[in-house]
């Protein structure tokens, strides 16, 4: 399994749509942004919702970064085994996007693709859909604690701001202990900056 990455990276802007047909079916394939599993089952309703009529919905989606398989899903709903989820999430997985789902509709026209055909069919759809995608980059953000002595408090509350941190929690005791959100990549510049704020005294520890 991949680690979860704390660089940024391209998530779907927005829900985006593309057309094809394979000998007289027609594929309708619609990305859209899935941060977690729950999303996710939401988008696929949305579009089952939308599509009624089509005769199948197939999806897949990568819950994460780019490539990380921690949190993956993906169904053939009623093709053939193997022939709609496994080839889309596969597409999903290398195409260089996190957190996105993918929903394939397709309305049969009459002609059998086969197995392979079919295959092919949904991975296309989500190729031709990566291809046009707008992205924006997510940037990881996750929480640590901060501990500091008095003395140093006004000084990290600017500190703070320098590094796009938000103050979840307060607490004052015997020293003073935060508990913040930042940008992944600030965590090192943080804890740099709070060792010589503090002659080495103060505390940044990732929860």
């Amino acid at each position: 399994m991949p680690p979860v990455s704390d660089e940024p990276y391209p998530v779907p802007a927005r829900v985006y749509r593309v057309e094809e047909v394979h000998r007289r079916s027609r594929f309708l394939t619609t990305l859209a942004h899935a941060p977690d599993a729950r999303a996710a089952q939401a988008f696929v309703q949305r579009v089952r919702d939308e599509h009624p009529g089509a005769t199948h919905h197939c999806w897949a989606f990568v819950a994460g970064p780019p490539g990380s398989t921690r949190a993956v899903g993906m169904s053939d709903a009623g093709e053939p085994s193997g022939t709609a989820g496994r080839p889309m999430l596969t597409v999903l997985l290398h195409g260089g996007v996190g957190e996105v789902v993918a929903v394939a509709s397709r309305w049969f026209g009459g002609t059998k693709l086969g197995t392979g055909g079919l295959a092919r069919a949904y991975a296309s759809g989500v190729k031709l859909a990566l291809a046009g995608l707008p992205t924006e980059l997510k940037v990881a953000r996750v929480e640590v604690e901060v501990v500091v002595g008095y003395p140093a408090v006004d000084a990290l509350q600017r500190l703070l701001e320098d590094v796009e941190a938000r103050t979840l929690e307060e607490d004052y005791g015997a020293e003073v202990r935060y508990r913040i959100e930042l940008p992944a990549g600030q965590v090192e510049a943080l804890a740099g900056a709070v060792a010589e704020l503090t002659s080495g005294k103060g505390t940044v520890r990732r929860i």
